[in-house]
């Protein structure tokens, strides 16, 4: 599925979607008003972002369902707050369905399905990595065919969408996601939780060239990902006594080039010039200021829309909806795996 279509006449569509994602650590709900030119508004997004995994150095499956539910209230209020609504105004609900942690998904899963049953307007079963997509689709309108490289604590995905609603996976990650690796990295070298703001910020005072990284995967004929190389070599570096800005630094550059380096060779397969890049790494300074560099034109999601978010389910919802698929069963459920696109594509 594209950009949401201009509106039809002949089609009575809701205006305002409410968006929730409970997907992992991150509560977010968000609207989305669809406006009578058929462009798209993103009317509010709040994001209660859990701190209580910073002890850990990762995401705690049951303290995050526990604070889903804890918190959804508060969001939802402040979402609706934010757009200037109150809840008799929504007129179509998405929350994400899959994948991600099943006890945090049935948080928001369930909470979406109340309210769209309590209002009696559709409500659509959202699957996270779409949602992730159209995040940048809010940015400006996409044009299939096109590239779309997802990066985030949880997916290293690279899909080729040759057509509106298709998708089809070029390549994965072999071992950890871009993000999961980020915060590794960031926990070796004593840098704090989450991974990816604080590598960032520490590389900017360090030095890149100051622990060599070999490229993985050199030579591959397709375009998967793999961190596991580059994870050893930090534990090397970090016992060896490097630094940890010069860790950040050097480990961010080898990351970013690997990741557009691939991603830039699939683009020349595929013949696709534009690339949409999505995710929580897809804040990361760095790496769009490499996709900047090529050849592609790279869209991004705006501020805010990086990461887990309410908004980008409204997004998918709200495209759902104009594509005139129907509206998912109450029963359905929520899906630890949940692939989005066809099989991995022959290299």
């Amino acid at each position: 599925m594209n950009a949401v279509p201009p509106l039809s006449p002949s089609i009575s569509a809701p205006r305002l979607i409410l968006g929730i994602d409970t997907s992992c650590d991150d509560t977010g709900v968000g609207v989305v008003e669809l406006l009578p030119s058929g462009s798209v508004r993103v009317r509010a997004n709040r994001i209660w972002s859990q701190q209580v995994h910073a002890r850990y150095g990762g995401v705690m499956p049951e303290l995050a369902s526990r604070e889903h539910v804890e918190r959804i209230d508060e969001i939802m209020g402040a979402a609706l707050e934010e757009a200037g609504l109150s809840v008799q105004d929504i007129g179509a609900v998405a929350a994400t369905s899959g994948p991600g942690l099943v006890g945090a998904l049935l948080v928001g899963l369930m909470y979406g399905k109340g309210v769209a049953q309590a209002l009696n307007v559709p409500f659509f079963a959202a699957h996270h990595l779409e949602g992730h997509i159209f995040a940048a689709a809010s940015e400006e309108e996409l044009q299939a065919p096109y590239l779309a490289l997802v990066v985030s604590g949880g997916h290293t995905h690279l899909f080729d969408v040759p057509e509106e609603g298709k998708y089809v996976l070029v390549g994965a990650t072999r071992d950890d996601a871009a993000g999961e690796a980020f915060d590794k990295i960031a926990r070796l070298a004593g840098l704090g939780y989450p991974g990816g703001p604080a590598i960032s910020e520490a590389a900017t005072r360090g030095d890149p060239d100051a622990v060599p990284f070999k490229e993985p995967l050199q030579g591959q004929k397709g375009f998967e990902f793999s961190f596991s190389g580059l994870k050893t070599a930090a534990l090397l570096a970090h016992k060896a006594g490097a630094k940890p800005e010069d860790l950040a630094a050097s480990f961010e550059r080898a990351a970013v080039r690997f990741l557009v380096k691939t991603t830039l060779r699939a683009a020349h397969a595929y013949g696709r010039g534009t690339v949409v890049v999505s995710g929580g790494v897809a804040a990361n300074r760095a790496l769009r200021a490499a996709f900047a560099a090529t050849d592609l034109h790279a869209v991004f999601p705006g501020a805010g829309l990086n990461t887990d978010n309410g908004a980008m389910i409204a997004l998918a919802g709200a495209a759902a909806l104009h594509a005139g698929r129907s509206p998912s069963a109450l029963d359905a459920g929520a899906e630890a795996y949940a692939p989005l696109a066809t099989p991995l594509a022959e290299a």
